[in-house]
């Protein structure tokens, strides 16, 4: 079994230790965080470029112990991440984000005709990620008598177990 250890990418770690990352908390009382460093990431929903500077429409959710989000998890809420300069709607439109940078408050916006209130923050520093596909193998036959193997050209040997099934296809986050 491999493991290691899983570091927030420098673009997205930010200067507190500690950024604030419960949306919810954030959208209660939204004026007591105003000036706090943030990190949230989730998929970039809507991308308006507005004058000097681009502002990402993201649908939050959780993120992992390396800041990237959690894939199979619902939306948290919506927020805005005010970036300076111009972004390309087509390099960010329906792709995975991680955000960081000081809250700058809550403005009343739209999702469709539903009126919401969104979080905005102005960006310090983003990344953009990457779906990839592993194929996950299923555990390897085990034979006592150690039949087949490097060498045997007759398949997983003629005695022991063989392969329980299909491998399976899943799909994680990276940069």
């Amino acid at each position: 079994m491999l493991s290691g250890c899983v570091t927030v990418p420098d673009a997205i770690k930010g200067s507190s230790p500690t950024p604030q990352q419960d949306l919810v908390r954030v959208m209660s009382a939204p004026q007591l965080y105003v000036g706090q460093e943030a990190r949230f990431g989730g998929k970039v929903v809507a991308v308006q470029n507005q004058q000097g500077k681009t502002r990402l429409e993201i649908a939050t959710v959780p993120l992992d112990s390396g800041a990237r989000p959690t894939l199979g998890e619902p939306s948290r809420g919506r927020i805005y991440a005010d970036v300076n300069g111009f972004l390309d709607p087509v390099d960010f439109r329906g792709q995975l984000v991680t955000v960081v940078g000081p809250i700058t408050g809550a403005v009343d916006g739209k999702i469709g005709n539903t009126p919401y209130k969104f979080m905005v923050m102005q960006v310090t520093g983003y990344k953009r990620w990457h779906l990839t596909q592993q194929v996950i193998m299923p555990p390897q036959p085990i034979d006592p008598w150690f039949y087949g193997g490097r060498g045997w050209p007759y398949g997983y040997g003629g005695w022991g177990w063989y392969n329980p099934g299909p491998a399976r296809v899943q799909t994680v986050v990276t940069e």
